[in-house]
């Protein structure tokens, strides 16, 4: 499962806001431009409070979105589907933004939770840095490991600005990744699940 643990890096402790804020004044000058003038003097302290919201994800751990469930589900037996999550992340590789859609879906087997809880992960594994297939995979293992259901499918369609606005800029692109388990590895639950998020 993707940790919820902040990363160090190597020995150093996470730097405070200031060297932050120097760090984007260090940018600054790397693409020609000047710190002190007056459009850009606040720019660093804006940036450092941007990515601040940007990756939250790391301060979250998308596990403990599932701890409450419920258990009296009556009988249901069948697929618990959210789709059409849209999210904002961004690319591991070149830190531009990545826009998408996620369909979460899961089949309960003694526990359910809220839906709003699958948005939720989605949510928190998006605000890190992250590439799209570790994305769709660790959404899947929470839910598998947390809830312990009969299976879990996830399918994320995305524009990655690495290669729609840089590189071979190719903007009408997306790149779709998805992960199944259990029963949706059945032929006939995968079909049922891909007509439900339109996509068969």
């Amino acid at each position: 499962m993707v940790s919820s643990k902040i990363v160090e890096i190597g020995s150093d402790k996470k730097p405070s806001r200031e060297e932050a804020e120097e760090a984007i004044r260090i940018l600054l000058r790397y693409i020609g431009e000047d710190p002190a003038r007056e459009g850009l003097i606040e720019t660093p302290a804006r940036v450092v409070r941007a990515y601040d919201e940007f990756f939250e994800g790391y301060n979250q751990n998308p596990a403990k979105e599932l701890s409450k469930t419920f258990e009296d589900i009556e009988g249901f037996d069948d697929i618990v589907l959210v789709k059409d999550i849209e999210f904002t992340s961004h690319c591991e590789h070149h830190m531009v933004p990545i826009n998408g859609v996620a369909h979460v879906a899961y089949w309960p087997d003694e526990k359910v939770v809220g839906i709003s809880k699958l948005a939720r992960i989605v949510d928190i594994l998006s605000s890190r840095l992250i590439s799209q297939e570790n994305m769709t995979s660790g959404i899947a293992e929470c839910i598998e490991t947390t809830l312990k259901p009969k299976g879990v499918a996830v399918y994320i369609d995305a524009d990655h600005q690495c290669m729609s606005i840089r590189g071979v800029k190719k903007r009408q692109s997306s790149t779709v990744t998805s992960t199944f388990t259990g029963k949706f590895k059945e032929e006939a639950v995968q079909t049922r699940f891909l007509r439900m998020i339109d996509k068969n």
